[in-house]
């Protein structure tokens, strides 16, 4: 059983260990300055924004002809402007909403370095896989972590006991 659980204990640690890498590197990726586009903060000028949060999002819906299930609304500075970017209305797209004259586009395509830090550090490359597969490696980590904990009590009362049959073989009790 010792043995079964170290080899297990081995190999769900080498599985968990790839996207814990990738998420480490994408986080890594976003800390560092300008890396991922996006990735300096601007100060806004509260007199240039004209639109509220809601004008936007309903600017947002009347450009794609639908009400769209946004999950983000962030007001930022882009290229020297205000603008509301709604994410999650369509599909893997948002949408930029100029917070001035109300004009909305779909946002331009990120490059490479964005890509892989969104990719990886939110979505695990798996699309509609994404809540399935980040369940099954919180559970495959949580396996890991258990079998670590098991092996690790494991050694230390082993330890323990051999040093006390240390002490008896002695003579030093």
């Amino acid at each position: 059983m010792h043995t079964f659980i170290h080899r297990a204990h081995i190999w769900l640690g080498l599985i968990v260990a790839v996207p814990v890498l990738a998420w480490a590197t994408s986080g890594l990726l976003y800390a560092w300055p300008n890396a991922v586009e996006g990735g300096e903060v601007e100060a806004i000028d509260a007199a240039r924004v004209r639109l509220t949060a809601s004008e936007a999002l309903a600017r947002a819906n009347a450009f794609a002809g639908r009400r769209l299930p946004t999950t983000a609304l962030t007001l930022l500075v882009r290229e020297g402007r205000p603008v509301y970017q709604a994410v999650g209305g369509l599909g893997a797209d948002s949408l930029l909403i100029d917070a001035e004259t109300g004009a909305v586009i779909k946002t331009p395509p990120p490059g490479a370095l964005t890509r892989y830090f969104r990719q990886t550090h939110f979505y695990f490359f798996a699309g509609a896989w994404q809540v399935p597969l980040l369940i099954l490696l919180s559970a495959l980590a949580s396996l890991s972590a258990l079998s670590g904990i098991y092996l690790n009590v494991r050694w230390w009362r082993t330890k323990s006991s051999r040093g006390k049959k240390d002490k008896n073989v002695d003579g030093k009790s």
